[in-house]
């Protein structure tokens, strides 16, 4: 289970599609706002170093721009898009940013806890900063956090842990160890956990959902 859905051999994993409904709700929730109040509305997701989360509920929440950490951005170009949507008469924006999103010079906004444990976090507010400034739009931004781990699963993730769990026991009667279940072609197989964990699924920028995205108008800041 991840909800970051960055784990190789399998083409979903646990919790993913719920996290992706909970960014989507807030983006729509977001909406209404951005217009009324003119604003740039920027939504900060989860991830770990995937874009996984921001592309997905970025095309189904209607964002216009979305940044993911797959794909470099810059501040000129997400000025140019801020200034496109108002040449049509639009008077706000909807940013998605993923957390491990860096900065322009290739570093990442972290935060250090007390335990001394350093994760991301932050770069939300400094891309709502950037685009305040180069715009001189109105922007807020919103860090969804650790709302997208908890909750009731979504109806998806809830038939993928049953047929996980189901071929998850037919394994260990099979006596068949050291494996772990995947979902591929519309199936359920068991593939080595090391073969697994060898394979990280970041976003491929060429993936036909970021090609979906480019075609809505969908900007990745690049």
């Amino acid at each position: 289970k991840t909800i970051d859905n960055d784990i190789g051999s399998t083409e979903a994993s646990i919790g993913f599609s719920t996290a992706v409904e909970v960014a989507t709700d807030a983006l729509d929730k977001l909406q209404p706002t951005a217009a009324s109040h003119s604003r740039v509305m920027v939504l900060e997701v989860m991830g770990r170093d995937a874009g996984h989360i921001a592309l997905a509920a970025g095309v189904a929440g209607g964002a216009d721009i979305i940044l993911i950490p797959e794909i470099r951005w810059s501040v000129e170009a997400l000025a140019r898009k801020v200034e496109q949507l108002r040449r049509t008469g639009r008077n706000f924006a909807l940013v998605v940013v993923a957390e491990a999103v860096k900065r322009e010079d290739g570093k990442p906004v972290t935060q250090e806890h007390g335990s001394g444990a350093v994760t991301y976090g932050g770069i939300g507010h400094y891309v709502g900063e950037k685009i305040a400034q180069a715009t001189g739009a109105e922007t807020r931004v919103t860090v969804l956090g650790h709302v997208q781990r908890g909750g009731a699963p979504g109806a998806r993730d809830r038939i993928l842990a049953s047929a996980f769990g189901v071929h998850a026991v037919e394994l260990i009667a099979q006596g068949r160890f050291d494996h772990m279940v995947a979902w591929s072609e519309r199936r359920v197989k068991a593939v080595p956990i090391a073969e697994a964990i060898g394979q990280y699924q970041a976003v491929d920028p060429n993936d036909a959902l970021v090609a979906t995205a480019r075609g809505l108008g969908i900007s990745f800041g690049d």
